[in-house]
């Protein structure tokens, strides 16, 4: 095989077959399923979930993953904290001429290999080669595919005042660990993105407390965009403490040079669990089995069903209202 995509291995031709075979297939396998034009899956629920994303990191490769490991870790989660059990996966590739095929053979493996963790079977996909400088080397889109046990397990129409606000880690390391590969603002750091699947541990989370309301990935606007718009969503009012907050030292550093708050930096292994107080110790003790949830910490509480916003309360015992990530913080973060 080419040591680089070209034009031809998006044709549909001999080449574009090859790809298909030595790359994807020999990753992914589903042999029988790579001869028809749809996959054939069962569910053994008619009450599913269907998530679809888009990734686009720059640059490909950052510490602690990839833009393989992110499409598939990224869906899973976004279909786990909606209450589902991730079971299937497609994948669709937009490759740009002259990526090395060795590059696209670390990232397709990378994504077998994550989505064999997370228990996830990828069932389909496509591939499209566009000339060179039309994208930076590679965009992925998957659809992933879950299925509810019996009924979604959440209902965020219940959540009340006291409910406790629960974060599963460190804040922030995803938004430090891209800035820091990139190299563009003289930044060099340890840190490594959080970037991984969080089925297995939201799933137990689940089985030990029935009264967790809702569930939410802090991606893209980090934990202060995410609350607000569970605040604004569902008209209810909460409040964390600055001092609760798990940030690295490493990621207070660069944002104190930067000028950044960890709030609005992206996550990519971490999950928001709004709980019943009575049941927040027990979330907490779930969450800190696991090695990426031993950071786990309460971070505040609902205060309320009213006005819709959130507060933060700073380490002077004053508070300041927290709004959505206004602007472009970190573009091409995920």
């Amino acid at each position: 095989m080419d040591e680089r995509i070209s034009l031809a291995h998006g044709d549909g031709g001999e080449l574009a077959h090859q790809l298909i075979q030595e790359v994807f297939v020999q990753a992914f396998g589903n042999q029988q399923e790579a001869r028809l034009d749809s996959a054939c899956i069962e569910l053994t629920s008619t009450n599913i979930a269907v998530s679809t994303d888009s990734f686009v990191v720059k640059p490909l490769f950052f510490p602690g993953g990839n833009i393989g490991k992110l499409a598939i870790a990224g869906t899973v989660n976004d279909l786990a904290v909606s209450g589902a059990v991730p079971k299937y996966l497609t994948a669709s590739f937009i490759i740009e001429e002259g990526l090395l095929i060795s590059d696209l053979q670390t990232i397709v493996n990378s994504m077998a290999e994550e989505a064999k963790k997370a228990g996830v079977i990828i069932v389909s996909g496509d591939t499209k080669v566009v000339d060179r400088g039309s994208c930076d080397g590679l965009y992925i889109n998957t659809t992933g595919i879950g299925i509810f046990a019996e009924k979604n397990p959440l209902n965020p129409e219940n959540i009340e005042a006291g409910d406790s606000i629960i974060v599963s880690g460190t804040i922030g390391d995803h938004g430090i660990a891209i800035l820091s590969a990139r190299g563009e603002l003289g930044i060099a750091t340890d840190i490594e993105s959080d970037c991984q699947s969080l089925n297995e541990m939201i799933y137990e989370v689940l089985e030990h407390s029935s009264q967790v309301r809702i569930m939410r990935d802090p991606t893209r606007g980090g934990l202060a965009t995410t609350l607000v718009e569970i605040c604004e969503d569902f008209n209810v009012s909460m409040e964390i403490t600055e001092t609760s907050l798990p940030v690295r030292r490493e990621v207070e550093g660069a944002c104190d040079i930067l000028g950044y708050e960890p709030v609005y930096l992206a996550n990519e292994g971490k999950v928001i669990i709004i709980v019943a107080k009575e049941d927040a110790d027990k979330v907490l003790a779930v969450l800190r089995k696991f090695s990426f949830g031993e950071k786990a910490t309460i971070i505040g509480q609902v205060t309320g069903r009213d006005k819709g916003i959130l507060l933060l309360k700073t380490p002077l015992g004053n508070t300041r209202r927290l709004n959505r990530l206004s602007g472009m913080l970190l573009p091409r973060i995920c």
